[in-house]
């Protein structure tokens, strides 16, 4: 049986769903039925019913977005670090292989490679850096599982909220039989606060980067196709392949769905900070090498947005 922790959030019910078409055996467990953040607990139950796998999806990411996380940290610590480490010491001392959703939040930017050299760049708003994303998108490449993160509490600038989920990725460092799942800013075609594609649609102003995102399905699919390979244990980035500009989703959703409004963008970075947010955001991209090398096939970013756009279904709203 496997077992799937935080099965009540946006990332959770998707693999509920994908679990409960494969026909297999799974258990949803809330913390309602057993607290499962206490290691006595979580380590009886992986002893009693003896599983052959384990999921987590919960954490703190915080609402409506990760500003929230910065007036609760405390609570962002318990769900992003001390859970996954938890976890982890149970599933290690129980025997109990597992994977744990964790994000590419944890970057700033991308690689530049050009003339045989290689730099990392944390800030693709540049003037220059734009003109490459439109004109050679080839000299982009996104960071990999070897590298380190660089929007975290060891590389400042950062949100709590990428701080902490970095140190998660710290605390599983070679315990137990563990992946590390790494999403990047979720959409598909359901209509939902958590969806980047209704974010955008909801916004006043938009806020226009460069980033690696992932379908939700597409996400679940490929972290499940990992175990049932049993692909070597470590960290995945399992995004879209490729990378895409703000002002591209945008252009796909008013070509699709054509919405009664105008989009309007910030200014710039010093307006956004200024108007909008209250801590540094990440935006940067993945590199999903290691995903293809395991024999996990994932479609390429621009395939999977069309797709989610073109069944797109709103939500009814009240009122």
């Amino acid at each position: 049986m496997i077992l799937l922790l935080g099965g009540s959030g946006y990332i959770g019910q998707a693999f509920a769903r994908a679990l409960e078409r494969r026909g297999g055996a799974f258990r949803v467990l809330s913390r309602r039925d057993a607290d499962y953040t206490r290691f006595g607990v979580l380590l009886e139950l992986l002893r009693r019913d003896r599983l052959e796998f384990l999921i987590n999806a919960a954490g703190f990411t915080g609402k409506p977005n990760v500003d929230a996380c910065e007036q609760a940290k405390a609570d962002t610590l318990a769900g992003n670090t001390l859970l996954p480490q938890t976890i982890a010491q149970a599933c290690a001392v129980a025997g109990t292989p597992w994977g744990h959703v964790s994000s590419g939040c944890i970057y700033s930017g991308a690689k530049i490679v050009a003339n045989g050299q290689t730099r990392v760049e944390k800030d693709l708003t540049k003037p220059e850096l734009q003109a490459l994303v439109r004109e050679r998108r080839e000299v982009i490449h996104g960071f990999t599982e070897l590298d380190p993160p660089n929007f975290s509490f060891r590389d400042l600038p950062c949100s709590f909220y990428s701080g902490t989920k970095a140190l998660g990725e710290e605390a599983l460092d070679g315990v137990g039989q563990c992946y590390i799942w790494r999403l990047r800013i979720p959409f598909d075609e359901w209509d939902h606060p958590r969806n980047y594609l209704s974010k955008l649609l909801n916004y006043a102003k938009v806020y226009d980067n460069v980033n690696s995102i992932s379908r939700r399905a597409d996400f679940v699919e490929a972290c499940l196709r990992l175990w049932e390979l049993r692909a070597p244990f470590g960290t995945y980035n399992i995004t879209n392949p490729g990378f895409i500009t703000t002002r591209q989703v945008v252009a796909m959703i008013e070509s699709r769905l054509k919405p009664r409004r105008r989009f309007e963008f910030w200014a710039s970075d010093e307006e956004f900070y200024r108007v909008a947010a209250r801590t540094p955001r990440s935006n940067c991209v993945l590199d999903t090498t290691k995903l293809a090398s395991a024999g996990v096939a994932i479609r390429p970013v621009e395939e999977a947005l069309d797709d989610a756009l073109s069944r797109w279904q709103a939500a009814v709203r009240p009122g």
